[in-house]
């Protein structure tokens, strides 16, 4: 399977200079937030696949303004030929604006995902905007990861973490990747391609 993460600004090749013939066979679109509702409509309509998303620190319209053919998946799990994606919203609680959470009130939202984790026999995919703590996060208190995070990847092994939130300009894709036991933990700032391979 062949899919395309997004998050935190809008890419020119996905947009302004989109080829379609650039972007080929993909099939799912990821967006780890902090984008505009209208990038993702273009994006879903575009390529013409499902496009999953969690909301940023920075996604203020998207209760207005639907990011249409999109599916929100804050503290849900959805099956999509035979992948288990679940995702959260939200940062780290800086300035008590929308979409921003203490790690006591993450740790909550995870904890009620523990029935749907368990009758779903785990998770392969998580989605999130912030990081894990100490994982491709900063030292100020926005940037910060939630510590809620990294007991899920212990836990439940996922083979991919996608998160967006700690802008970098990458010259090299693997700079993007941070292996944490059995788990690819990956910032999708911008954009990035992967594949995995048997879905």
């Amino acid at each position: 399977m062949k899919i395309l993460a997004v998050s935190d600004y809008v890419a020119p090749v996905l947009y302004d200079n989109f080829k379609p013939e650039c972007f080929q066979g993909l099939d799912l679109i990821i967006s780890c937030g902090d984008l505009p509702p209208e990038y993702l409509t273009f994006l879903a309509f575009k390529i013409n696949v499902p496009l999953f998303y969690v909301k940023g620190n920075h996604d203020i319209r998207y209760d207005s303004k639907h990011p249409g053919g999109c599916i929100h998946l804050d503290s849900k799990i959805f099956k999509y030929k035979g992948l288990r994606i679940m995702g959260f919203d939200g940062s780290r609680w800086y300035n008590g604006n929308v979409n921003q959470f203490t790690e006591s009130q993450m740790r909550k939202k995870i904890r009620k995902m523990r029935l749907k984790l368990w009758l779903n026999k785990g998770v392969d995919i998580i989605i999130t905007h912030a990081p894990p703590r100490f994982i491709n996060d900063a030292e100020d208190l926005c940037h910060r990861g939630f510590k809620s995070f990294l007991p899920l990847i212990e836990k439940y092994s996922p083979l991919y973490f996608l998160h967006g939130h700690i802008h970098m300009n990458f010259t090299d894709h693997s700079q993007r990747i941070t292996i944490v036991n059995k788990t690819k933990v990956i910032n999708a700032c911008g954009y990035y391609i992967f594949e995995i391979n048997g879905v």
